[in-house]
């Protein structure tokens, strides 16, 4: 889109209000309201605003940034069609006073990779499959984890609360021009999927954040909470973020794909997966960022736990699905949904990157076994290594990894390992309801 076209719809659709977006190192998205009338001059100059205020963003003195829309990032908010006020939509990449980009904006961190991957002739492609539960509200409107239904993987449930939000959800980003290629109720009671078509990387990541909006606003109206914690219940699986990944040439060619070669996968593919591997347990501090990330990283729920790839076996790390020369591609199995979608995709296009420059090769693909079944002997000599446990050894590891700090750059990455430890250290001095529950009557 261009300026003129999206002021001829507001006008036709008599849009009142354009919500401009951004999105914290953390991965909160941002809004900052303007009325219809200002949106002219928002197009042509952007706006300022004081990113001092921000999450990660800048110091007080550094305070003054813009916001520059990208037209072709406009939609209308459909669940707004129907009211008083209709609101429009438009994502913003964050500027320096100067006009420059600012190095501490996580959409032009994930641009940066991407020109790099693209100067070496690759073009990346994503998907990914974000998992979320649907939980009731309390009578007071709090989040709970009360069940809406006891459904699992696949299952077709009589019409329900969860099952009619959920499709309208589906419908809703619909309207707002994702292609839905799946919609279904998830292993767990209560959880769900929505999948929509791949692409390439900063539309998958914007994507994403509009995604999480638009459950989390159609949820509200249907009186529950949409939550993409990791790992909201115990004792049952987890919401996970399994990301797909391609890499193709500029004249369109599947470079993941190569039909002489043992799985139909390519050198650049392995070397890619050898580049992931590598950098996994730093990876892991963007892919799995908050303390309850590690509820999930555990035995027994689907969620990988140790560093390996295979083809199908859905206990590895990474997985090579079954797929034909144009969707060959790998699909890494740990992220979850409270990862920042545009520092996680620079990370893993980094490590990938890193891979195929150094021409890492995998180890052997452990295609046969369970590998939670294995005992540590085993995996030694499979040259099986494990994830990080705890948020607090996975923000170590990153600290080591000079590759993926590169890919934050040095802004993002003081900042954001910052704001975790100071999460670690708030989890870790806290006094929990297990500990009142197991150790108050004894002691």
């Amino acid at each position: 889109m261009n300026k003129d076209e999206i002021l001829k719809i507001v006008e036709k659709e008599n849009v009142n209000t354009i919500m401009l977006q951004f999105t914290d190192i953390l991965g909160f998205p941002k809004l900052v309201e303007i009325s219809s009338k200002a949106l002219e001059r928002v197009l042509e100059e952007g706006i300022a605003f004081d990113g001092s205020s921000i999450e990660g963003f800048a110091r007080i003195e550094e305070s003054d940034m813009l916001l520059v829309p990208d037209p072709d990032t406009f939609t209308i908010l459909p669940w707004t069609t129907q009211k008083e006020i209709k609101t429009a939509r438009i994502i913003c990449d964050v500027m320096d006073k100067d006009g420059n980009p600012f190095i501490g904006s996580p959409r032009f961190v994930l641009n940066k990779a991407i020109e790099e991957a693209k100067e070496l002739g690759f073009n990346m492609q994503t998907g990914v499959e974000e998992e979320f539960f649907l939980f009731r509200l309390s009578e007071t409107g709090e989040p709970t984890t009360k069940l809406v239904s006891k459904g699992s993987y696949f299952e077709m449930l009589p019409e329900d609360i969860g099952e009619a939000t959920r499709t309208e959800i589906a419908l809703s980003l619909e309207k707002m021009g994702f292609e839905i290629e799946a919609s279904h109720h998830e292993v767990a009671p209560s959880q769900h999927e929505i999948d929509f078509k791949y692409a390439d990387p900063i539309t998958t990541a914007d994507r994403i954040i509009t995604f999480k909006i638009t459950a989390k606003t159609i949820a509200l109206e249907n009186n529950l909470y949409a939550t993409f914690l990791p790992k909201p219940i115990f004792g049952i699986n987890g919401s996970g973020a399994h990301t797909n990944i391609s890499l193709f040439s500029n004249n369109g060619k599947n470079l993941f794909f190569d039909e002489s070669k043992e799985f139909a996968l390519s050198d650049t593919a392995l070397y890619f997966i050898g580049g992931i591997m590598k950098h996994a347990r730093a990876i892991t501090a963007i892919t799995n960022p908050i303390v309850n990330s590690y509820k999930r990283l555990v035995p027994g729920y689907e969620a990988p736990v140790y560093i390996s790839w295979a083809v199908k076996n859905r206990s590895a790390l990474i997985r090579v699905p079954a797929a034909g020369e144009k969707s060959k591609r790998i699909e890494f199995r740990s992220p979850d949904p409270t990862a920042n979608p545009y520092l996680a995709f620079a990370v893993i296009l980094k490590a990938g990157l890193d891979g195929i420059k150094n021409k890492i090769t995998p180890p052997k693909p452990v295609n046969r076994i369970n590998i939670y079944e294995l005992s540590d002997k085993e995996k030694e000599e499979l040259n099986i290594g494990v994830l990080p446990s705890t948020l607090q050894e996975a923000i170590n590891e990153l600290k080591r990894d000079d590759v993926i700090l590169s890919a934050l750059g040095p802004h993002i990455a003081q900042k954001y390992i910052e704001a975790k430890e100071k999460e670690w250290d708030s989890y870790r001095t806290a006094v929990t309801d297990w500990e009142i529950k197991n150790s108050l009557p004894l002691y």
